[in-house]
């Protein structure tokens, strides 16, 4: 017989909106599973551009969505201090852009009405020769610049916080778990849970709830058809190109060939640009970055920065957006608003409702607005708290100096563990303080110490070392897991007692998906130096040829 598992709400998908309704729900007291079937904020949420940001270029037509999303941002700085980091922005003017700078400085004057909710500053208007001597890199041929700043966040890192603040307070979260079909109570009646997949053990278990709530982000459609209900959204696949190191001190706009605003901007140890839109119609579960999406981004980066292609690009980063559906409107020109589904009053299958839409700035406004329709729903009556009670670790600052001293780990590993797990950073590190050898590093680009990835394994529920580069950035930096994936391996293995055999499988699909988003950047010396590293792995260490 099947394992049974019961609870009240189960919540299907972990990202961004999925974790930070469990997180809701469990603050309330009202008992919940999650289940992803992959890990935590792997989806939509990674592949975004990692920033708790209002957004400017939504003001004109969806003035709500820039309001809602100003204010979550101040509540998250409040909630998470130690994962968001401010990024300033320049935004060059050129003699052919198509705004003139008169009409763009209104547009910034307005959108400085809502900077305070999200602890900003007031845009400023620079000359070119300021623009310059502030950002060298700029194009000699801007007549200006305005300024204006954003917030940045490990938007993997922010899912598993909301997880793990859940589970700590008695939610059950399940990664690597695929549901395969709702539950009735009779044919066609209430939906009263799911039956699932454990991916990594192949175990089959049952989920009873009272209700489900479908977080599955551009997933969500097919989710719901398992119960029979369909809705449409009309997904946007958007790319970022990823680099080795900073690109410019500060964050770069940029206008693509077809007058699309992109930027380049500081993003942790790295340099991100995008982001696309485009619809997409294909599989959800293979997306890949096509050569022409790279140029596109480049070609307009260059405009810019014309010295954008003397930087390496490490790898891609490419998702689906779960925007709302709209038909004859061109993709950057849907509405980023969101939507709660009850497919009980608009479908076929009560007890089922479907979140979807929004964005990752407003995602904790978003999952109080699904907590309270689930609370309505059960009948309980405590208020939202999210905006009030910090995220793990952003209870206290943390002394990244004292770190480093006591538990003898150089300032760089102190200061990312800070970065990541806040004030946890010293809990984490306790069980090594009378240790003869201090805290291995296992990922020198990032880096990662051979403790932290204990402590995920052990206190978090880390299943795969895929799951690595969310987790704790293993591999996301110049090696691409060539000089990680195999002591990571090692590490986990003794961790979570895998066999040699398992260790190898591990580390071997950690390289081969480091080269799925790699492949498509490559040029020039960037073939021979990545050849070089599947070398290494797939030759010397003896990675399996056949899961290249």
């Amino acid at each position: 017989m099947s394992r049974v598992v019961r609870t009240r709400v189960l919540i299907v998908g972990g990202g961004i909106n999925g974790t930070g309704i469990a997180r809701d729900l469990s603050i309330r007291g009202i008992d919940c599973v999650l289940l992803e079937k992959k890990e935590l904020g792997s989806g939509t949420s990674w592949a975004s551009s990692g920033m708790i940001h209002g957004g400017l270029r939504y003001l004109q037509k969806d003035p709500e969505v820039t309001l809602h999303s100003c204010v979550d941002s101040g509540a998250i700085q409040r909630i998470a201090p130690h994962l968001i980091f401010r990024i300033p922005f320049l935004m060059p003017v050129f003699r052919d852009d198509p705004i003139g700078p008169e009409i763009l400085e209104i547009g910034l004057e307005m959108y400085d009405r809502y900077v305070p909710f999200k602890n900003g500053r007031p845009h400023g208007r620079l000359t070119r020769d300021q623009a310059l001597e502030i950002e060298p890199k700029l194009s000699p041929h801007i007549e200006g610049a305005f300024t204006l700043d954003e917030w940045g966040v490990d938007a993997a890192r922010l899912c598993a916080a909301n997880a793990l603040d859940a589970q700590g307070r008695g939610a059950q979260i399940m990664t690597h778990a695929e549901v395969r079909s709702f539950l009735r109570d009779v044919p066609g009646g209430r939906v009263t849970g799911a039956s699932v997949r454990d991916r990594v053990t192949g175990e089959d278990f049952v989920v009873e709830a009272d209700l489900v709530m479908n977080a599955a982000g551009p997933w969500a459609p097919e989710v719901a058809e398992m119960a029979g209900e369909g809705f449409r959204l009309r997904p946007g696949k958007g790319i970022h190109l990823v680099f080795e190191r900073r690109v410019s001190q500060m964050a770069v706009y940029a206008r693509g060939v077809d007058g699309r605003d992109m930027f380049v901007f500081p993003h942790e140890q790295n340099a991100m640009a995008g982001t696309t839109d485009d619809d997409y119609y294909g599989d959800l579960d293979r997306i890949q970055t096509t050569e022409d999406e790279v140029a596109y981004v480049l070609e307009a980066m260059e405009r810019s920065i014309p010295s954008i292609r003397q930087h390496r690009v490490l790898h891609a980063i490419q998702g689906v957006r779960p925007t709302l559906f709209g038909f004859g409107a061109y993709e950057d020109e849907l509405s980023r608003d969101y939507r709660i589904i009850d497919h009980g009053a608009e479908g076929d299958a009560p007890g089922l409702f479907t979140i979807t839409g929004g964005k990752l700035a407003a995602y904790r406004l978003m999952a109080e607005d699904a907590a309270d329709l689930v609370a309505r729903e059960l009948g309980e009556n405590e208020p939202c708290r999210t905006a009030e009670l910090p995220l793990p670790g952003g209870d206290a600052p943390l002394d990244i100096a004292q770190t480093s001293r006591r538990f003898r780990v150089g300032l760089p590993a102190a200061l990312r563990l800070g970065f990541r797990h806040g004030a946890g950073a010293t809990s984490l590190l306790a069980a090594t303080e009378f240790d003869p050898s201090p805290p291995r590093t296992v990922c020198a680009c990032e880096p990662v110490l051979d403790t932290e990835l204990r402590h995920v394994a052990r206190e978090e529920g880390l299943r795969r070392l895929t799951d690595c580069p969310l987790r704790v950035r293993l591999g996301v930096g110049a090696c691409q897991g060539a000089g990680c994936a195999a002591a990571a391996a090692a590490v986990l293995g003794q961790e979570l007692g895998w066999e040699p055999a398992r260790a190898i499988r591990e580390a071997t699909e950690l390289a081969t998906s480091r080269w799925h988003d790699v492949a498509p950047v490559l040029d020039g010396a960037q073939v021979a130096g990545m050849e070089v590293h599947r070398a290494v792995l797939f030759g010397l260490i003896g990675f399996s040829e056949s899961l290249r």
